[in-house]
C-alpha cells in the first residue's frame, strides 16, 4: 500500500493479525493513532509508517514485537517518550523516528540493541524543556552501529566521549546544545558539518574554546604532543629501516581485511587462474575465486602503471594502500563489499563480493533477459541510484565514482543491484591530500554530475534494452537516439516491447527522470538523493514529453 494516497484511519481489527509479517502503509495520508495492538504484533518484522499524518505515542506493547528487525515511522507527527520497552526488540537493526514530536531522553534500554546499525531521531524535541537529558554514553556499546543521526534536538550537555569508539558511516549531532571540550577522532574540518548549531561546542579545528577545562585540556594536549613527536620520530626510523628491507623482498605479502571474513584470504591466490577470467578491463582482470568452503568472491587483479604501452607492476610511489582505504571503509547494502585487498611487489588484489547474476549489461543481453520484468528493472534503479547516494552525501568526504554504467551494477541472486567501484578514486585522494584547492569546487561538482548523466544512461538502458552505443544510432548515442525517437514517433516506439504494457505509465514517469540526468547544463541535473526521492515517486515526476 506505499506511494498512495489513502487518507483513512487505521483499523483497529489490524491489531488482531496475529500472523502478519509487514506492514508497508508509508507514503499515503493515514491519520490519527496507530491501534496499540499492531505495535506489539509478535511475528512483525517490517513495521514501515513513515511520511504519513499519524500521531499519539509509540506504545510500550511494542516490546512484545520481538521479531521486529525495521522500524519506520519518521515524517509524521507521534509524540511523547520513546518507551523503555523498545529495549526488547534484539533483533532491531534499523530504526528512522526522524522529523516528529518525540520528546524526553534516549532510553537506556536501547544499549541492549546490539544488532542495531541505524538510529535516526532527527528533527523531534528529544530532552524539551520539561526533560532535561544527554545523550546516554550507552550509545557507544552498539558496535553494529553505522549511522547515527541526533540533529535538529535540545540534548544538552557533553557528547560522551564512549561514541569515539563507534564506526560510523553517517554522524549528525548540529543543531543541539551540546558541549564538548574535543574529541581527536571526529575534531577536525571533514566533521565540522556535524556538529554545526551547538552554541557552546567546543572543538579544536572550529570552534573557540574558553572554559578552564578546556585550558587544562589544552596543556595536556601539548605535552602529549610533545612525547608523541619523540615516539613518532622513532616509529618512523623503525618503519623506514623496515621499509628499505620490504624493497629488498618484494615477496612479502600484505593482507588487509575491512570485514569479518569467513575464508582464509591466502587461499585465494593459489586458486587464481586464467580459466576463471569473468572480465577484463584496461586497469585489470577479474577472476571468480571458489574456495574450498563453497564460497565465491570475485578478485580484481590491478594492472599498474603504463610505460611505453607496456603494462608494469613495480611502482615507486604507490598510493594502493592509501586509496583502498577508503574504499574499505564504505559501509551500504547498495555498494558492493570489499572484503580485503593484497599487495606485495608482485600483485595487487582487491577481494570483492561475488553476485552470482553478474552486471546489469550483460544481463539484458543474456537469455535470463525474461526474468527482468518491470518491476525488478525499477527496483534496481532504485538499488543503483540508492548506492550512488550514499557515495555521494552519505559519506565524508565524498566520493565521485567517475564509472557510471550497467557494466558497474551487479545483480545478486534475488536481482538486486548494487554499485562496484573497481576503479581506485583517485580524485578523492587529490582532493583530500588539499591539491589545488582552488579548484575543488568546480571538479568536484562536474565529476558529481557527470555520474547523474551516466545514471540518466543506465535508465535508458532499463527501459529500452539497447546498448549506449550501437550502429543504428548512426553518430548519435543512446541518449540522443532516444530524443529523436520519441520526437519522431513517440514512447511506444522506445520501450522494451518485452515489457509488460500494463506498466507504461510507470514506465513514462521513470523515463522522465533520466531527461533531468541527462540535461545538458550541469547546473539543471539533479542531486542523486533528489533522484531517489523522485524513483520512490515521493516527489512530483517531470513530463517526459516536455
Amino acid at each position: 500500500m506505499l506511494f498512495n494516497s489513502f487518507s483513512w484511519k487505521i483499523s483497529e481489527s489490524l491489531g488482531n493479525c496475529m500472523s502478519l509479517r509487514r506492514v508497508r502503509i508509508g507514503n499515503n495520508n493515514f491519520s490519527g493513532k496507530v491501534p496499540d495492538a499492531l505495535w506489539g504484533l509478535p511475528h512483525l518484522h517490517l513495521l514501515e509508517l513513515n511520511s504519513d499524518s499519524l500521531s499519539g505515542s509509540v506504545s510500550n506493547l511494542i516490546s512484545l514485537a520481538y521479531n521486529l528487525s525495521d522500524l519506520r515511522i519518521s515524517d509524521n507527527q507521534f509524540s511523547g517518550l520513546i518507551p523503555d520497552g523498545i529495549g526488547s526488540l534484539n533483533n532491531l537493526l534499523e530504526f528512522h523516528g526522524g522529523n516528529n514530536k518525540l520528546s524526553g531522553r534516549i532510553p537506556d534500554s536501547m544499549a541492549k540493541l546490539i544488532q542495531l546499525g541505524t538510529l535516526d531521531l532527527s528533527y523531534n524535541e528529544m530532552s524539551s524543556e520539561i526533560f532535561s537529558s544527554t545523550i546516554p554514553k550507552e550509545l557507544g556499546r552498539l558496535s553494529e552501529l553505522t549511522i547515527l543521526d541526533l540533529s535538529s534536538n535540545q540534548f544538552s550537555g557533553e557528547i560522551p566521549l564512549e561514541l569515539e569508539n563507534l564506526k560510523l558511516n553517517k554522524f549528525n549531532l548540529s543543531y543541539n546544545r551540546l558541549s564538548w571540550d574535543a574529541l581527536p577522532h571526529y575534531a577536525t574540518k571533514n566533521y565540522e558539518i556535524c556538529f554545526v548549531g551547538n552554541p557552546e561546542l567546543c572543538v579544536k579545528g572550529f570552534g573557540k574554546c574558553h572554559s578552564s577545562r578546556g585550558r587544562k585540556y589544552r596543556r595536556s594536549i601539548f605535552a602529549l604532543a610533545r612525547i608523541l613527536f619523540i615516539l613518532g620520530v622513532a616509529v618512523f626510523y623503525v618503519r623506514y629501516r623496515n621499509l628499505r628491507k620490504k624493497k629488498r623482498s618484494l615477496n612479502v605479502s600484505k593482507w588487509r581485511s575491512f570485514h569479518k571474513l569467513g575464508f582464509d584470504e591466502f587461499e585465494i591466490v593459489k586458486l587464481m587462474s586464467e580459466d576463471n577470467v569473468i572480465g577484463s578491463r584496461s586497469s585489470g582482470k577479474v577472476y571468480k575465486v571458489v574456495l574450498s568452503s563453497g564460497a565465491a568472491v570475485a578478485v580484481k587483479k590491478l594492472w599498474r602503471e603504463t610505460k611505453n604501452g607496456i603494462r608494469i607492476v613495480g611502482s615507486e610511489i604507490d598510493e594502493f594502500d592509501v586509496e583502498v582505504e577508503t574504499l574499505g571503509k564504505i559501509r551500504h547494502k547498495n555498494i558492493v563489499r570489499l572484503w580485503s585487498c593484497y599487495n606485495n611487489g608482485d600483485n595487487r588484489l582487491l577481494v570483492y563480493e561475488y553476485m552470482p547474476n553478474g552486471n546489469l549489461a550483460d544481463m539484458l543481453k543474456s537469455n535470463k533477459k525474461s526474468l527482468l520484468d518491470w518491476p525488478t528493472r525499477y527496483k534496481i534503479a532504485i538499488d543503483a541510484a540508492e548506492g550512488l547516494s550514499y557515495l555521494h552525501h552519505g559519506i565524508v568526504p565524498f566520493i565521485v565514482h567517475r564509472d557510471v554504467k550497467s557494466n558497474n551494477i551487479l545483480l545478486h541472486g534475488e536481482f538486486g543491484a548494487k554499485v562496484v567501484i573497481l576503479e581506485l578514486p583517485k580524485l578523492l585522494m587529490e582532493l583530500a591530500k588539499g591539491e589545488c584547492p582552488c579548484l575543488i569546487c568546480i571538479y568536484s561538482s562536474v565529476n558529481e554530475k557527470s555520474d547523474i548523466y551516466s545514471f540518466g544512461v543506465v535508465i535508458l538502458e532499463l527501459v529500452t534494452e539497447r546498448p549506449p552505443n550501437h550502429a543504428d544510432y548512426g553518430e548519435n548515442d543512446l541518449v540522443k537516439w532516444v530524443s529523436s525517437l520519441l520526437e519522431q514517433k513517440g514512447m511506444d516506439h522506445v520501450i522494451d516491447p518485452a515489457l509488460d504494457s500494463t506498466y507504461k505509465e510507470e514506465i513514462s514517469k521513470v523515463l522522465s527522470v533520466r531527461f533531468l540526468c541527462t540535461n545538458v547544463l550541469l547546473i539543471n541535473r539533479p542531486a542523486m538523493w533528489w533522484v531517489v526521492k523522485m524513483l520512490r515517486k515521493q516527489q512530483r515526476f517531470p513530463d517526459p514529453e516536455a
